[in-house]
């Protein structure tokens, strides 16, 4: 199934009331900048993390996979600090860093000591602004990140399923392109074409910095701002609207590639948080989501895998916090003997017993009580709560969203659940694909990536 971060799936789930609105500070510099701190104190560590308002579907044809190259340039130095002193100096502090960019935004992290936090804004603001982008670290880069196309897309045979899958369930909405690029736009980078994009979109009244740990709040702020308020805001041009234009029957494609298994992807299109009207139906495709696939006694894992055996993982997706209407996907494996047609009618069988039959309590509750669980479980993350920040203020939801996740799930009905799988999971705008396994020849190639530094 597609997941936008991969670390989408992540993200889930949202912090819950306990720990909610009230403990955020948030700050807006004159410059734009916003800032959002969060204060846990049960240990001495400080997750500082800087959002950019851009990512994959933000490009337009001949530049794909331009935000993910910029992700990787950004280690590359600044005058400051030249290519490899940035991570040389957080790990010298015992700190990790890394970076992710996604179909709507690209982030920026470290976890330090909390003393050290300074360290962080300091190399942070630097390369916001001050970016030293050269040719000759632009061509190393171009190979790493070819290498790590290879790797992680042409020779995994589900990915490559799954990238052919959105490029033909989407025909302009930019979700249709993978948030890497394509091959050719990638092998054509120029300098100039970085240059641009990291002045049109690093800025600081493009991006957000999230601040999660044992810290004192009133003292980040005074601490960004000695950093960051004095940054150059740019002339940030708001996006055209690039809706997806209406689907009118069901697409159909077949990927051949060398692999082992053959694999079934379908997906609807549904309307997200940002997008739905009412909001209640966004909740409502969130716990459909789960009655199909939340957890071992979900329906997909307990009917298809072990009940009839018919596959050996089956499974549903949905991102609710994406920038614009997105899919609700299925995915399957069949068994040995059995075939992707074969799960197709079994995942039809179930969503048609969504329209027809309502869900009994009982199971609506076990769904938000697995989502609640979930909810707990990640607020011992400072990395996972300043990552919902960062998520929801980036997307344009707005970090407050975070607060009403669980009361918003506990009161879908299941009348509700009933309805948006009647009105969204209907063929016409239905996409599947089909993974047609072909022989595996030639000689594996090595399995680690050099140089890549991204977490997702």
């Amino acid at each position: 199934m597609k997941h936008r971060l991969t670390a989408l799936m992540l993200f889930a789930p949202f912090l819950t009331a306990q720990a909610g609105i009230d403990k955020v500070h948030e700050h807006v510099f004159a410059n734009g900048l916003k800032v959002l701190i969060k204060e846990d104190h049960r240990a001495p560590v400080v997750v500082s993390q800087v959002w950019y308002k851009v990512g994959s579907s933000y490009e337009h044809g001949g530049i794909t996979g331009i935000s993910h190259m910029l992700e990787h340039m950004m280690f590359k130095g600044t005058k400051l600090y030249p290519a490899g002193e940035f991570s040389r100096i957080i790990a010298e502090n015992g700190g990790s860093e890394n970076a992710f960019t996604g179909s709507d935004y690209t982030a920026y992290f470290q976890t330090m000591e909390k003393s050290r936090l300074e360290i962080s804004f300091k190399l942070e603001a630097d390369r916001m602004r001050n970016l030293d982008l050269k040719a000759e670290e632009l061509k190393k880069e171009l190979q790493v990140v070819t290498e790590e196309r290879r790797m992680r897309t042409d020779d995994q045979p589900r990915a490559k399923t799954q990238e052919q899958f959105n490029a033909t369930a989407f025909a302009n909405n930019p979700y249709r392109n993978p948030v890497i690029g394509w091959p050719s736009d990638i092998a054509n980078y120029k300098i100039e074409d970085l240059q641009e994009w990291y002045q049109q979109w690093y800025a600081p009244n493009n991006a957000t910095l999230v601040v999660v740990g044992d810290v004192d709040a009133e003292q980040v702020v005074k601490l960004a701002e000695q950093y960051f308020a004095g940054l150059q805001p740019s002339d940030i041009v708001a996006l055209k609207p690039q809706d997806e234009i209406e689907q009118i029957g069901v697409k159909r494609i077949t990927v051949k590639a060398p692999a082992k298994l053959p694999y079934i992807m379908m997906g609807y299109k549904t309307p997200v948080l940002k997008t739905a009207s009412p909001e209640w139906e966004a909740y409502a495709l969130e716990v459909l989501a789960g009655v199909l696939d939340g957890g071992n006694s979900a329906r997909l894992p307990a009917r298809l895998i072990r009940g009839k055996e018919i596959a050996v993982s089956a499974g549903a997706g949905y991102d609710l916090t994406a920038r614009m209407p997105e899919l609700f996907t299925l995915e399957a494996t069949p068994a040995e003997g059995h075939s992707v047609f074969e799960l197709e009618y079994a995942l039809q069988a179930e969503i048609l017993q969504l329209k027809t039959d309502l869900i009994s309590q009982e199971e609506l509750q076990r769904i938000k009580a697995q989502v609640l669980a979930k909810d707990v479980y990640q607020k011992d993350s400072n990395f996972y709560q300043a990552m919902e920040l960062g998520l929801l203020e980036t997307v344009g939801l707005g970090w407050r969203k975070a607060d009403e996740y669980v009361e918003k799930i506990n009161l879908v009905t299941a009348e509700q659940v009933q309805e948006v799988a009647r009105k969204y999971l209907i063929e016409d705008h239905l996409t599947i694909a089909y993974l047609d396994p072909q022989p595996i020849t030639g000689s594996p190639r090595p399995a680690s990536l050099t140089g890549v530094h991204h977490a997702f």
